[in-house]
């Protein structure tokens, strides 16, 4: 569909074969009465966004708005046209960071979202307002089990960071998110989310949630600032999930910043646009390799930092209900020492005589070995390559 704000254009749509719709008002109608509102004084609690659907510009304000406050924006509102519909929301909006594992800093808890790198050293892309540059964070609350540190970050204006893994590398399974129940989601690429488009959102909170693209370009007016050119959804979010990642299909699409509402009651949820945050930093998405994704049954992976979906994302936009999150895979490695051990036991290769008495030593050796390597992994995976 495509939105047209006159008949001759609507025949020209129509003969390309794509269906048209005539509007009132025209995408830079739109952006100028966003303009005009980001012009107006700043008042904490209200966020703004494009409405495509009913092509309008949709102003909302928290229960932390004042009648006062509210009264003077619904002015602006008023002067810039009717196309500007005030809406009041339960809640209150705000940057989502308390309360939860893994990565832990003195300012607070954040979710990881995607692993990214610049050729050199790999990096988590997280949300800005969980820690300014400089933050070190950790797998725990000790202090004792250090991630890296934040080396870039922006907050207010944009919501992304990075933090630079201390060992310099992601390491195995840096292209997978982990979505709960020991599984995760292979991310095969990167895209910017269509209005309609069924997409999911994991945290350390709340974990595998999804819902659907509500609108784009939105602002947040938060207390420590005003965020520009996010994604809004409908899906639900909780303190900790800040910095976690939104996907569909395997497609890496946003960062948790923050919003209103819970997921017992539901909520509005915004999001940082991955594609905005690469550009700016510098940095390419880490993404599965063609061989991985063939293995769990998923399409081939795109070119790394490719800003245009795949395929399969494109069409979850115009059929939300086909969408998922993307081929799964195991968070944890599997027990490695299994077969070593029954290498070690088989019949054919020991003497009957020897198998009971080797049998115990086996046992012993294989256990501590299996256990260990299984720590290892399930630390390196869990903490260093995933969101947490």
């Amino acid at each position: 569909m495509v939105a047209v704000t006159d008949e001759n254009t609507a025949a020209t749509v129509r003969e390309a074969g794509a269906e048209a719709k005539v509007v009132g008002h025209s995408m830079n109608e739109l952006k100028s009465a966003t303009a005009a509102l980001r012009a107006a004084p700043r008042v904490p609690g209200t966020a703004w966004v494009l409405d495509y659907k009913s092509n309008q510009v949709v102003v909302r304000g928290d229960t932390t708005v004042s009648a006062s406050a509210w009264a003077d924006l619904t002015k602006v509102a008023s002067g810039i046209g009717s196309f500007v519909r005030m809406e009041r929301t339960s809640g209150t909006f705000t940057t989502r960071i308390n309360g939860a594992q893994p990565i832990i800093s003195a300012g607070g808890r954040c979710s990881a979202g995607f692993n990214v790198t610049n050729g050199s050293n790999d990096f988590i892309l997280t949300a800005g307002h969980c820690g300014p540059t400089g933050s070190t964070w950790f797998a725990d609350s000790q202090g004792t089990q250090q991630v890296g540190r934040t080396v870039n970050s922006s907050f207010p204006g944009g919501d992304f960071a990075l933090v630079q893994y201390a060992s310099g590398e992601a390491g195995e399974g840096a292209d997978i998110v982990a979505i709960g129940d020991g599984n995760g989601v292979r991310i095969t690429g990167v895209g910017d989310a269509a209005v309609g488009q069924r997409v999911f959102r994991s945290g350390s909170t709340t974990g595998l949630r999804e819902g659907e693209v509500t609108g784009l370009d939105a602002t947040v007016n938060y207390p420590e600032g005003t965020v520009s050119g996010l994604i809004e959804t409908n899906v639900c979010a909780e303190s900790g999930d800040s910095g976690g990642p939104m996907f569909s299909e395997g497609i890496a699409l946003g960062i948790t910043s923050g919003g209103s509402g819970d997921c017992t009651a539901g909520g509005t949820t915004f999001f940082q646009p991955v594609t905005k945050a690469l550009a700016q930093l510098g940095v390419q998405l880490i993404v599965a390799a063609p061989s991985d994704v063939a293995q769990s049954g998923g399409s081939p992976a795109p070119t790394q930092g490719e800003p245009e979906p795949s395929p399969s994302s494109t069409a979850a936009a115009i059929a939300p209900g086909a969408a998922s999150p993307g081929s799964t895979t195991p968070v944890t490695g599997g027990s490695i020492g299994t077969s070593l051990a029954a290498r070690l036991t088989d019949p054919r290769n020991i003497g009957p005589g020897l198998l009971v008495i080797a049998g115990s030593l086996v046992a012993l050796v294989a256990t501590r070995f299996i256990r260990a390597e299984q720590d290892r992994k399930a630390y390196q995976r869990y903490y260093s390559t995933t969101w947490g």
